[in-house]
């Protein structure tokens, strides 16, 4: 008898291990890419990007980012299986208001705004100064681009 027990101890338990690693492995991808993305984009041989947190819910991302003496969020889409940067900014885009003003259903947007604020309580307080300091919201072209500078908002 105590073997069953042990044999099916064993079982729930590696059963509890694979749920687990299922779970980060689904949201891993997403980040990952919007990760890819923002490095392809923005690192230059001098000044590499640090993208983290990166939180991803419903084919929206919101990743923070450092570079050099600077730093911002970068709000994204996931169109089609491919992740576009559809604007940046700083504290701006932490609110589930702001997300709405973006385009993104209230529900996603709430949750998103919910998921940010979590993932951003391990982040340094020194780093979050960093994602502040992007002034505005600049939003992006369809091929993920700034605008023109005659076109900038501010």
């Amino acid at each position: 008898m105590y073997k069953e027990i042990s044999v099916l101890t064993k079982l729930l338990a590696a059963l509890i291990v694979l749920w687990g690693l299922a779970g980060s492995a689904i949201a891993e991808p997403d980040e990952d890419a919007v990760r890819d993305l923002l490095h392809s984009t923005f690192d230059k041989p001098e000044a590499k990007l640090d993208v983290a947190p990166v939180v991803a819910l419903a084919g929206y991302a919101i990743a923070g980012w450092t570079q050099g003496e600077t730093g911002g969020r970068a709000l994204l889409r996931n169109k089609h299986g491919r992740w576009t940067i559809v604007l940046c900014a700083g504290d701006e885009i932490r609110s589930a208001e702001a997300l709405r003003h973006a385009g993104i259903a209230p529900d996603v947007a709430n949750a998103l705004a919910q998921a940010l604020a979590k993932a951003e309580q391990t982040v340094p307080a020194d780093r979050l100064a960093m994602f502040a300091r992007f002034e505005g919201l600049l939003r992006m072209d369809e091929a993920g681009n700034h605008p023109p500078a005659h076109d900038r908002a501010h």
